[in-house]
């Protein structure tokens, strides 16, 4: 299989789980990269995973600013990278490349989007400025064999930005983590969050407002620099961390009593299945989203409610039984999200989508004929 992702947060843990699981069902995966360079943990996790291949670039993302010659550079390049993988099937973590000409069957899994970001940020659609965005991700939708979303509330809003993806086409698969890279540590008393601090979508501004007013410090761990270089600052009322890897990530998570995460948006919100994993009690935006994924296992808070989220705090700092039934409540919850679990059910999203689109044959040349392309026909 050929597998594309990105450098720029979740996406690649997700796509280095799954890979990792499919290997063990026996599937080799060409993970093909872009977005910026691999860190060297990074590049040693997916040298760890049998019959895994990286193939890496520094082509711009889709979602980035004015992207396009970039997008368009890393079709070409995706292109020749089937020709000489020749893949049953193309899984692509992100939407405009599903519109090329692939020969294999592809299958689109919706992360996030732009559009539904800034809907739910800013309240209002996204601005004209990103009207080729919306086309380009729409073509990709529709040329989609199938399309994957981790939550039935991110499928629900593709539909809303970019046109119904017609029956037996939209598949909810949630993500997963190993539960063994995460386990609970005694607890100690301070909140933590994670997240990109320039991302407003995390309304981490929300913890700033209330950690004065907290018997607890808060903590947060996350980068303050976007990807084009701009950054926001933790206020003097959290401790922050900065970026931080992914085993002191883990030994933070294990020691806090408490995860806040206050999104306005988040499709799925894999550090939060991280910090439940870890056994913290959760504070989380109340989002359709976090809604179907945590159910009874979360404290939910309007993003625009800072009383809540200080009372919501409050109450758990207060009340140890509570804090430390809705621990184990978390915990019970993410042991569910597992990585054979995501890919027995993508393996029958595959399934389905090469069963709907075979692949298309490959040319022969007659015997006498010399090759068209250039290399040796079968």
């Amino acid at each position: 299989m050929l597998m594309t992702a990105d450098t720029q947060g979740g996406v690649w843990t997700v796509a280095l789980e799954l890979a990792g699981a499919l290997s063990r069902a026996g599937v080799a995966t060409v993970l093909a990269i872009m977005g910026g360079p691999l860190s060297p943990a990074a590049r040693a996790a997916a040298a760890a995973i049998p019959g895994l291949e990286l193939v890496e670039s520094a082509y711009r993302l889709e979602w980035m600013d004015d992207p396009w010659d970039d997008v368009a550079a890393a079709g070409d390049w995706l292109l020749d990278l089937e020709e000489r993988v020749r893949p049953d099937l193309v899984h692509l973590n992100g939407y405009c490349h599903a519109a090329l000409p692939f020969r294999a069957p592809r299958v689109v899994v919706a992360h996030s989007c732009v559009l539904s970001w800034w809907r739910a940020v800013h309240r209002r659609p996204a601005p004209v400025r990103y009207e080729r965005y919306r086309a380009r991700v729409a073509e990709g939708l529709r040329a989609a064999d199938a399309v994957v979303a981790p939550s039935a509330a991110m499928l629900s809003a593709l539909a809303g930005e970019y046109g119904a993806l017609g029956l037996g086409r939209g598949h909810v698969i949630p993500h997963a983590r190993d539960r063994r890279r995460f386990a609970p540590a005694p607890k100690e008393p301070f909140v933590f969050a994670a997240g990109r601090l320039w991302d407003e979508a995390k309304n981490l501004a929300a913890l700033e407002r209330v950690a004065p007013h907290l018997a607890w410090p808060v903590l947060v761990a996350g980068s303050d620099v976007a990807a084009g270089g701009v950054g926001r600052r933790a206020g003097e009322s959290l401790c922050s961390l900065g970026w931080v890897d992914e085993p002191e990530l883990t030994w933070w998570m294990s020691r806090a009593a408490i995860y806040a995460s206050p999104a306005r948006y988040a499709p799925f919100g894999m550090a939060t299945l991280e910090a439940a994993l870890s056994g913290c009690a959760l504070v989380v935006g109340d989002l359709p989203s976090l809604r179907e994924i945590w159910r009874d296992a979360a404290v939910y808070v309007p993003a625009d409610d800072p009383r809540a989220l200080h009372a919501a705090l409050d109450h758990l700092i207060r009340d140890v039984a509570r804090r430390e039934a809705l621990g184990a409540l978390a915990r019970r919850r993410a042991v569910r999200f597992s990585p054979r679990a995501m890919a027995r059910r993508y393996l029958d999203v595959y399934a389905l989508a090469l069963a709907a689109r075979p692949p298309a044959p490959r040319r022969v040349c007659p015997p006498s004929s010399p090759s068209p392309c250039g290399t040796p026909c079968e």
